[in-house]
């Protein structure tokens, strides 16, 4: 009893060549059906999002694993994902091109304080989600901002926008005249 459950445990319900090839064949899909979704699908998540991530994952899992739902197909298949990613990961970091091509380039969203709707439009980004990700990083409203980017990840950086020099020389100018008004009334007195 114990010998036979440790058998249907251990024992591959599949060539072991199929479930080394189930996980790349699922992986390479995965990487480009992503990289095809967007960049709103790696990071900014909305409920919809998720559970559409969540399910994906499931959905799947017996592509993955097929008929076998033994410890060593999982363990097989497991390994090979990570192997497989990590291999990816090493020849991209070698290939800046292949690498822009997999993962994409940054798009810039906001661009001298202009929100670029077209932008938004192509990466499913609602102004409210702009809005929210720009507080989060601590802008009161997107007036402050000059520039926003989406990188491949989906994380979005804004940078806030910078007095011109005009206005800085225009502060300064003030603050001299307020100081000499300050000599000037401590003189007459």
């Amino acid at each position: 009893m114990v010998l036979h459950t440790f058998y249907d445990m251990f024992a591959l319900g599949l060539p072991v060549l199929e479930k080394i090839l189930r996980p790349i064949v699922i992986y390479v899909f995965l990487i480009v059906a992503l990289r095809l979704a967007g960049k709103r699908e790696l990071a900014q998540l909305n409920p919809f999002d998720l559970v559409v991530l969540l399910t994906l994952s499931n959905t799947v899992q017996n592509a993955i694993i097929g008929e076998d739902n033994s410890v060593t197909g999982g363990v097989i298949g497991a390994g090979t994902l990570l192997l497989i990613n990590y291999l990816v990961v090493k020849f991209l970091f070698n290939h800046e091109k292949l690498e822009r091509l997999v993962e994409g380039e940054p798009d810039v969203i906001i661009e001298n304080g202009v929100v670029l709707e077209d932008c938004l439009r192509r990466e499913l980004i609602t102004m409210s989600e702009l809005q929210a990700a720009a507080h989060k990083q601590g802008f009161g409203s997107l007036d402050e901002i000059d520039q926003a980017v989406i990188d491949p990840s989906g994380a979005i950086f804004f940078s806030g926008k910078k007095p011109n020099p005009d206005a800085t020389r225009h502060g300064e100018i003030l603050e001299r005249l307020e100081r000499l008004s300050a000599q000037i009334a401590r003189l007459e007195a």
